[in-house]
């Protein structure tokens, strides 16, 4: 009688014998120790548990976290006593969970490394927070240096089978605005597709147009993530969500519109990094610095800014709290929302029900010495800031009008009396934002023709014309490169006009409320007008003549006037 031996079997064998070996180590260990022991190769693992650790650390470690019940955590580890998973487990606590160790074998912790392949690039927590991994954004960052860079990517994925397809091509939307410095992305879908654009530097710039059943994917994962309703197609609906890179949180408001083919997406970035500029970052001639500089300085008063939504506003207002930031001063803000949170100020935020009235109200309970509303919209709060402004205290604000001449008959029409004024608003300010050209790009061209004839007029009586450069016969035109992503644009900055409160503004606000009269009665200020500002940012090479023409209207009848 013949045996045979079954050498495949008998590895088979050897091989069970030892996983079971090795699962006795560690239940042994478990109880050297004083730590649980579990044995993962027979059970599933939660992958929201898995995700809280990237997959290099978790190898790197050795440890796995298998479940999550709200701040609880399961961590399986091999060694309960290792440094470096002592310090991985110590982060996760920091992040408010309870961690619960779990001594496991080796081939537990390769059953739960085996799912890290299940979890998409994108990924999402409770909160509506979409976790972009660094390796990913550092990847993203590295290959986007264009438009097209953006185009391929997301082709590249759009067409895939990939059951992670969305959440990659989500991804790569959001990793390509932060990397080009987008403020908004638009998702429009039309009849033949969905356009997507960007705004880059507050201009819409087109980056492709894919196909509708994925952006019908995209839109209900982006619902989802901002909270919003995935059944409800005809109505407007808002949202918000924040994306973490690096510590960083970048937040994400999304705007839902019914659209004729479908619903039209606009998500706002709100990137703190973007808005947290110092005072002499913001383009500000040395006059105008220091103007600003003696005004910010007074104990009392109301500067405002003014101008429509996007032209920077917010940012100036900002530069002005950190220079006038001290430890002995209180300041307290109104926002909607907070777009960046400044360390020793109280930052409030408005809400449903809570509005700019009522927290300004509540906030000169506080003691404040500097207030900052983030926006006058009706008449209670303008009533409400003005006598903040009569009572001690420095306020900053925003306004909507048209120009710095705007800002009294604005007050006034919202039932401020014109008396008060004077006494009230200290600094009345208008801004827009221009493109600034790339100054590796830059071509020199003669100003020539219509263009010279309205550079002239404008510069004719320009104030502190001693600024100017000696040439005045060339400015620069854009071309675009590798370093602004051929747009031949890069950054933006301020062109400002200022109107400062003394006893001809209130004279003249007293008795009328004619923009015309208003500047008539500032001329006397020496100070420039919008147009005169993007003017002398074009002869010094800062932007460009259409990019001016763009945000100011240089045919205006009332600026023309007043700086004839």
């Amino acid at each position: 009688m013949t045996t045979q031996f079954n050498e495949k079997k008998q590895d088979e064998r050897l091989h069970e014998l030892r996983a079971r070996e090795e699962e006795a180590l560690a239940e042994m260990l478990s109880r050297k120790y004083g730590v649980e022991y579990v044995d993962l190769t027979n059970k599933s693992i939660d992958t929201d548990a898995l995700r809280l650790v990237t997959e290099v650390e978790a190898r790197a470690t050795e440890i796995a976290p298998f479940h999550k019940v709200n701040k609880a955590l399961f961590v399986g580890m091999r060694s309960p006593e290792r440094p470096d998973a002592l310090v991985a487990l110590k982060k996760l606590e920091t992040l408010g969970y309870t961690v619960r160790r779990f001594i496991v074998s080796s081939a537990s912790l390769a059953h739960a490394w085996d799912r890290y392949h299940d979890i998409s690039y994108a990924t999402e927590t409770e909160a509506g927070i979409l976790t972009l991994s660094s390796e990913t954004i550092q990847q993203m960052l590295a290959k986007v240096k264009t438009l097209a860079d953006v185009k391929n990517e997301i082709m590249g994925y759009a067409g895939s089978k990939d059951a992670h397809r969305i959440s990659r091509v989500l991804e790569i939307i959001m990793a390509g605005a932060l990397a080009l410095g987008a403020s908004d992305v638009h998702l429009e879908p039309e009849d033949q597709g969905v356009r997507m654009r960007y705004r880059l530097d507050g201009v819409l710039v087109e980056v492709l147009i894919f196909d509708a059943p994925t952006y019908a994917l995209v839109s209900s994962r982006l619902k989802l993530l901002s909270g919003l309703k995935l059944n409800v197609k005809n109505a407007a609906q808002d949202g918000r969500f924040s994306i973490v890179i690096g510590g960083k949180e970048v937040e994400i408001r999304a705007s839902v519109l019914p659209g004729s083919y479908a619903e039209t997406i606009v998500m706002r970035l709100l990137d703190p990094s973007t808005i947290a500029l110092p005072i002499e970052a913001l383009g500000f001639d040395k006059y105008l610095m220091d103007i600003f500089d003696r005004e910010i300085e007074k104990p009392n008063g109301m500067i405002l800014n003014t101008g429509p939504t996007g032209s920077g506003k917010t940012t100036t207002l900002y530069a002005f709290l950190r220079r006038v930031q001290k430890p002995e001063i209180k300041i307290v803000t109104i926002e909607d929302p907070v777009e960046y949170h400044l360390p020793g100020l109280v930052q409030t935020q408005v809400s449903k029900d809570y509005s700019f009235a009522q927290g300004l109200r509540s906030t000169l309970r506080q003691d404040p010495d500097v207030i900052m509303v983030g926006e006058i919209r009706d008449a209670e709060v303008a009533a409400t800031a003005v006598q903040a402004s009569l009572t001690g205290h420095l306020v900053f604000s925003t306004l909507h009008t048209n120009d710095a001449a705007g800002t009294f008959p604005r007050l006034i029409d919202m039932g401020v009396a014109p008396d008060v004024l004077g006494a009230a608003v200290t600094t009345a300010m208008a801004q827009r934002l221009v493109r600034k050209l790339c100054s590796a790009c830059r071509v020199p061209a003669p100003i020539e023709g219509a263009v010279l004839e309205k550079m002239n007029f404008i510069l004719k009586n320009v104030p502190h014309s001693e600024e100017l450069p000696p040439d005045r016969t060339h400015m620069f035109l854009p071309k675009g490169c590798e370093k602004c992503g051929g747009l031949g644009y890069k950054g933006r900055v301020a062109v400002v006009e200022v109107i400062l409160m003394d006893r001809e503004i209130e004279d003249c606000v007293r008795h009328t409320s004619s923009e015309r009269d208003i500047w008539q009665a500032a001329k006397h200020q020496n100070i420039r007008r919008m147009a005169q500002d993007g003017a002398v940012k074009i002869l010094q090479g800062v932007t460009s003549y259409e990019e001016l023409a763009r945000v100011v209207d240089l045919n205006d009848e009332v600026m023309l006037e007043t700086i004839a």
